[in-house]
């Protein structure tokens, strides 16, 4: 056995190399081995021997031998495969040798439908194609897919679930109003003022002459305040446009004149109202702020009679207020229960009309105003208001729909108003609509340094007059554009509540009294002192009955669309689809892309570690180039086995696998 021993000191490489068939003998005899003869030799395979200091595992060392005994002959090298070493036990982490390795053990043994077809018809090169387009094309599909999910998924949907619930539910609050506003003494003057230049404005585009039919109105005149002052330069006019129909509208300018714009309507009874209410508004902020809540009281002659169940009501179940436009008003809060459905177990109303003293260009109708909404919720009769028309009996049956709605990422909506940007001008729990007339009205308050007289005041703000703002009328039709068009920020401002309660209404009518009972009828309610014309009588009464149609509610609960598990269940539905793929299969994916990265690191370092050791080192001072020793030039260390031989370590799977030349 030939042995050497390298340069570093303690590690001895004891070589025992596969002799001939003609020295088994001899070795067997315990005899010297026989020196080889000179020539060209394969070189034989060597066995490493467990150092005795430290052990060398997995590694082959192939040896060369200048001399006499082994001297270099000319061709390749030829190693044939090593047996493996008894007792060998795997590592804990072994990777391929190469990626095309490893590739063909993914698609053997991988869930992945298709995959087992791009390696086991690999001898036909169509087939492999074919399949090899097929599956790309799937996946194709199935990311094109999962990006439609994810797409539908962020846009966070939700879907309507109704259920049907039974149970007792209390009575809404139903608001009334007689339609009749009341002209305040202070004011009165002012009014007529008013009054005697609408007429003269309808006269020059319409030719109209007005009877005198408000002697009584002239008859109480208050002095004249100093502080009144009618802007008679906002007056109506015929506007001419393209068309062929005349629009009416009024001309409104700023405090500067430089801008000014036209508030066009297509008919001429909403320009001649809107042009008086704006008047009559400007007129009524000249009253104190305190004004309507002491004037509130209707001393009973809106309401005749009202019934609950079969009983009387109570006047402690009733509160009233004066609305600027709607007159004196009524909220039936009594906090009943409805028991049962039906006429005979709802609310009974026998209401009076006073016709005489209504403002015939303030409305054009003659009715009470009705609406239904929640308790503790303030009544907004310009946007949410029915009319009752006079002499009929009208059933308003009421069914009631609980509305959830999900905020966060699926909605904007608030829980009772917390944490609004908005700050609540009405004395009531949150709306959206109470949101959005505070959000007008603080708008305008820091716009037009005014407010408008029908929406409360922040603190330290005043009303708008013509007295006080001259071009106030500018400003507010100018905010009140942009909020229809929505360009004001009060729809942002202003989400819906998370939780509300809605009420549709449905309503039917019927004549009431009747020819044959209104005598009798009128005299029972003590009407009887009013002139003997039971038709007039009529006109100016109405019966109202408010039931719960069903006692039955709905419940409309929005969900997410996609929730977590629905996600999932949807990306597995489409990855079965195209690969018949789990979640075990895509942790298979997930193990393949680990075992390439950890190859290609490894792969890549033995690169960079090659291309480090074959650099040429730093030349010496004297500038010479370096000079590489062959073999015969290399040192010979002393030692009984003779010169000392090059040598290099190599895996034993490498070794096994091709025969390496030996580099000097």
């Amino acid at each position: 056995a030939a042995s050497f021993q390298s340069w570093q000191a303690g590690c001895l490489l004891l070589q025992s190399c596969q002799p001939s068939a003609a020295q088994v003998g001899e070795w067997k005899q315990g005899a010297a081995p026989t020196p080889v003869s000179p020539g060209p030799k394969l070189l034989r395979p060597c066995r490493l021997e467990r150092h005795q200091h430290r052990p060398i595992h997995h590694k082959a060392a192939v040896c060369t031998q200048a001399g006499a005994q082994t001297p270099p002959g000319p061709g390749p090298s030829s190693l044939p495969t090593l047996p493996p070493k008894e007792g060998h036990q795997e590592g804990l982490v072994e990777l391929p040798a190469s990626f095309h390795e490893l590739f063909t053990f993914f698609c053997t043994n991988a869930t992945i439908h298709g995959a087992i077809r791009l390696v086991c018809s690999s001898g036909n090169r169509l087939k492999t194609s074919s399949w090899a387009l097929l599956f790309l094309g799937a996946l194709a599909a199935l990311c094109w897919q999962l990006g439609l999910l994810f797409q539908h998924h962020w846009l966070r949907p939700v879907l309507m679930a109704v259920s049907v619930h039974s149970e007792r539910k209390l009575l809404p609050l139903v608001t009334l109003c007689d339609g009749n506003p009341r002209r305040p003494s202070t004011i009165l003057h002012h009014l007529e003022v008013l009054d005697k230049f609408a007429q003269e404005n309808i006269h020059s585009l319409y030719k109209v002459n007005f009877s005198k039919g408000r002697d009584a109105l002239a008859a109480i005149v208050s002095p004249l305040d100093p502080h009144f002052h009618l802007d008679r330069e906002i007056r109506l006019q015929r506007l001419s446009h393209s068309g062929s129909r005349i629009r009416v509208g009024f001309r409104l300018c700023n405090s500067t004149g430089s801008d000014c714009f036209y508030r066009g309507y297509s008919s001429g009874v909403a320009a001649i109202r809107d042009w008086y209410r704006f008047h009559y508004m400007d007129i009524l902020a000249l009253l104190p702020t305190a004004w309507e809540e002491s004037h509130g009281s209707h001393n009973g002659r809106f309401v005749l009679s009202c019934s609950y169940d079969g009983k009387d009501c109570q006047d402690r179940q009733f509160q009233t207020f004066h609305h600027p436009t709607h007159g004196s008003c009524y909220t039936v809060d009594g906090i009943w229960t409805a028991q049962r459905p039906g006429i005979t177990h709802g609310i009974g109303l026998v209401l009076r009309v006073e016709q005489q003293a209504h403002l015939p260009l303030l409305s054009t109708q003659a009715g009470i105003k009705v609406m239904v909404h929640g308790h503790n919720h303030t009544p907004f009769l310009e946007h949410h208001s029915f009319s009752i028309r006079p002499g009929t009996e009208t059933t308003i049956s009421i069914r009631e729909d609980e509305v959830h709605r999900l905020g966060g990422p699926y909605g904007h909506c608030t829980a009772g108003g917390e944490g609004m940007e908005v700050q609540l001008l009405h004395n009531a729990s949150y709306t959206r609509q109470a949101c959005l007339v505070s959000c007008f009205q603080q708008l305008m308050v820091e716009t037009c340094s005014c407010g408008y007289y029908l929406y409360p005041l922040p603190a330290g703000a005043e009303h708008c007059s013509s007295a006080r703002h001259p071009a106030w009328g500018h400003c507010f039709y100018r905010l009140y554009q942009d909020l229809e068009t929505h360009r004001l920020p009060c729809a942002s401002r202003c989400p819906r509540p998370c939780r509300e309660s809605a009420f549709k209404v449905s309503a039917g009518t019927s004549r009431w009294p009747s020819a044959k009972s209104a005598d009798w009828t009128l005299a029972a309610l003590g009407e009887q002192r009013l002139p003997r014309q039971s038709h007039g009588q009529r006109s100016n009464l109405a019966k109202m009955n408010i039931i719960y149609q069903e006692l039955n509610y709905r419940s409309v609960q929005e969900a997410p669309l996609y929730s977590v598990p629905q996600l999932l269940s949807a990306m597995g539905s489409l990855c079965s689809l195209w690969f018949g793929a789990s979640v075990l299969s895509l942790l298979e994916l997930l193990e393949l892309l680990l075992d390439a990265s950890a190859l290609t690191l490894l792969l890549g370092g033995r690169r960079l570690r090659r291309a480090w050791f074959s650099w040429p080192r730093a030349r010496p001072a004297s500038g010479l180039s370096n000079i590489k020793l062959g073999v015969s030039q290399m040192p010979t260390p002393a030692g009984p086995s003779g010169p000392h031989l090059p040598w290099m370590v190599v895996s034993a799977k490498e070794s096994r696998a091709r025969p390496l030349p030996l580099e000097t």
